[in-house]
């Protein structure tokens, strides 16, 4: 058994950028431990630790060695490693030397391409002490830092630079220098609150001394202090705080040793909208905010300090002086903005480009006005609100307050437009334009609102399609997957009896400097299938299922979905596996004599076997319930009702033979499995459920 220890390593720097902290310690640790598996060391567990000025490895029980290994190698063939005098052949010395080693020293061993020459030696591992430093410098250079920066006179670069380096085995230090730094058991504690160096002894003993010095080093721990601390503190204040995922990990990266503290602003800012000082209080401050009972917006926000303060005061003080002005300057903007209504300021939109090929914003707009009135009128709905929301639909994007803060874009359009005066169907619009904005996210409210998001989708995806923008890999910078997904979601979940194929060519009429041809067109209806067909996989539908339903090609999502749910259940029944065998086994007969017979009619009247009779009869009789079910689109009871056949269709098989010799008899029975089949189709291909 090889001798093993604790080994941790700790690498010094200046502040990390807090966005990329856990990503960067992730990643470290990551590509350390999969060189430590590739060189053969064994250990235990292994974890990561991270704070703003440091990146911790820790590996329990690290191999101190590499195991000794016997490497056996074969040469050159015997026949050809020796001449006819005996004597050794330039490949029989070639392979000695190769090995270190005189020909004598070599053996020979029968292989199953004959006898050859062989050598077996015994490797010794290198130690981890020797392997490390390497492994280390090769984690390092696989980072994903898209900009290194360099300091001082040194030739070397990294995200932040490197001001010490812990490395130790147990209790021996490493020896070795990365970024200049030279290895030690020395750590740093926090920068304002710890004094001099830190002696590490060993990895078990990091944590704790560390903590003993004003830093938590473990990033969930952090995390869970400093949430913590803001739910007592609003608890204290009797009020609920709002913690944003998202700003709860930027502070947790910023900070060694969290202390919360509470602060207040003026009341007078509370007449700004709540959505622009939230974001205005995490995004320049990283401020948590408060809400009350009725979730109105208090005028108090909790912020983290680095540093736990003899006078807390001052902190707060100095926190409050701060974000005065920026709430002072949203409020500005805000003030200014309802100074001018949205229909006064639609001209600017002229001055913002959409897409250089497809026009400006403006140009957008009036696409997305004659849209969405189109497809408003498809359903029957009054499009009144819809044009005159339409055309102001994008007028906050020139507005101060968006133009600092793009992300309220349609959340100041609502503000905005009631403060014009607009009904709740069009101040609801501006923002419900927008909806969804993510995966699961709530969809718009108001039929204004639904008409606006589905044309501006629509808008988006086939003009970006009609360019050549089409989204490649991991790349679609205009976010098309999802603006499709959403596109789905809102025609599906809203009831929309609507056809992609139609809304296409309809969004296609709107671009009157482009031609959208039908190559683009069958491209976007195949874009349409994958990603419904990745929204249903995301649903737990099986892939078999989805093939059964998208081989129709029908191009209705509503339709489709009705199926998919149909499908779904129908594959749950325990005639489902007979039936699917059976429409296969139907399939393959019918594909391999199409075009040879005719089979579009059954002819009574030759029946020669009770089972191809009975199975006629059964068809016929649900044909007039099977009908209504599929006039109403109610395909779930439909299967169940075919799936009432399987007694017939078994029988049929085990007692008739399709391919008779008689032509007029395998014609019909020909005619009488397409007819069954045409019953399933009509529904979906249930053959692809065969397991």
């Amino acid at each position: 058994m090889s001798l093993a220890n604790d080994f941790i390593l700790e690498l010094g720097t200046e502040e990390l950028p807090p966005l990329s902290l856990r990503k960067l310690a992730t990643a470290f640790h990551d590509n350390l431990l999969s060189l430590i598996d590739e060189s053969g060391l064994k250990y235990q567990a292994s974890r990561f630790y991270a704070t703003p000025r440091r990146l911790t490895i820790v590996v329990d029980q690290l191999d101190m060695a590499q195991a000794d290994k016997t490497v056996n190698r074969q040469g050159p063939a015997v026949d050809s490693a020796f001449d006819s005098d005996g004597n050794a052949t330039p490949a029989a010395m070639g392979f000695a030397r190769s090995c270190g080693v005189e020909v004598n020293q070599l053996d020979q061993v029968d292989t199953n391409k004959g006898r050859r020459l062989a050598y077996t030696s015994n490797e010794q591992g290198q130690t981890a002490e020797f392997l490390l430093p390497d492994l280390v410098e090769m984690a390092l250079s696989k980072l994903p830092i898209p900009k290194t920066m360099r300091w001082g006179d040194y030739n070397h670069s990294f995200i932040r630079p490197v001001k010490w380096l812990l490395m130790l085995q147990g209790s021996q230090v490493i020896p070795c220098t990365i970024f200049n730094c030279e290895a030690s058991n020395i750590t740093r504690g926090h920068r304002f609150m710890s004094q001099g160096e830190i002696v590490i002894d060993s990895a078990a003993s990091y944590l704790e001394l560390l903590e003993s010095h004003f830093v938590i080093a473990d990033l969930d721990k952090r995390k869970s202090i400093i949430e913590q601390q803001v739910l007592n503190i609003a608890e204290s204040l009797n009020a609920t705080a709002v913690i944003n995922p998202d700003l709860l990990d930027e502070v947790t990266a910023l900070v060694e040793w969290p202390v919360a503290l509470a602060g207040d602003f003026d009341e007078d800012f509370l007449d700004v909208p709540q959505e622009a000082l939230i974001l205005t209080m995490a995004t320049n401050q990283k401020y948590f905010h408060l809400i009350d009972d009725k979730q109105q917006l208090l005028p108090k926000f909790i912020t983290i300090a680095n540093v736990a303060s003899s006078d807390p005061n001052v902190i707060v003080k100095g926190n409050e002086r701060v974000i005065r002005p920026r709430l002072a300057d949203a409020k500005f903007f805000f003030e200014r903005d309802c100074k001018h209504s949205l229909s006064s300021i639609v001209h600017k939109l002229n001055n913002v480009v959409f897409q250089k090929n497809l026009g400006s914003v403006f140009d957008k707009t009036l696409r997305i006005q004659s849209l969405a009135e189109s497809i408003a009128s498809l359903q029957g709905v009054d499009s009144k609100n819809i044009a005159t929301a339409a055309l102001i639909c994008k007028s906050d994007l020139v507005t101060d307050m968006v133009g600092e803060f793009p992300s309220l874009q349609g959340i100041m359009g609502s503000y905005y437009a009631k403060n014009d005066g607009e009904n709740e169907q069009v101040t609801k619009a501006m923002n419900e334009i927008y909806m969804p904005r993510f995966a699961g996210d709530e969809l718009p409210s108001t039929e204004t609102g639904l008409y606006l998001a589905l044309a501006d989708r629509l808008d988006t995806l086939i003009g970006i399609f009609a360019v050549g923008l089409v989204p490649t890999g991991n790349k679609d910078p205009f976010a098309l997957r999802r603006a499709t997904l959403g596109i789905l979601r809102l025609i599906i979940e809203n009831n929309l009896t609507l056809d992609i194929k139609q809304l296409i060519n309809l969004t296609a009429e709107g671009f009157t400097s482009i031609e959208i041809k039908d190559d683009c067109k069958n491209q976007l209806v195949a874009f349409f299938n994958g990603r419904l067909k990745a929204m249903y996989l995301e649903k737990g539908f099986s892939n078999k299922i989805i093939q059964a339903v998208q081989v129709l090609q029908l191009s209705n999502p509503l339709d489709i979905d009705s199926r998919l749910q149909a499908v779904k259940l129908f594959n749950e029944m325990a005639e489902a596996e007979s039936l699917s065998e059976a429409n296969k086994r139907v399939s393959n007969i019918l594909i391999k004599n199409a075009g040879d017979y005719n089979i579009d009619t059954v002819n009574d009247s030759l029946f020669r076997n009770e089972a191809e009779k009975e199975l006629s009869d059964a068809m016929k009789s649900l044909e007039v319930e099977f009908n209504g079910l599929m006039s109403s689109n109610n395909y779930s009871t439909a299967l169940a009702l075919l799936a009432g056949l399987k007694p017939f269709i078994d029988n049929f098989f085990d007692t008739v033979m399709v391919m008779d010799d008689d032509l007029s008899l395998r014609q019909n029975r020909l005619a009488l499995l397409n007819t069954l089949r045409n019953l399933f189709v009509a529904i979906a291909d249930i053959s692809y459920l065969q397991k």
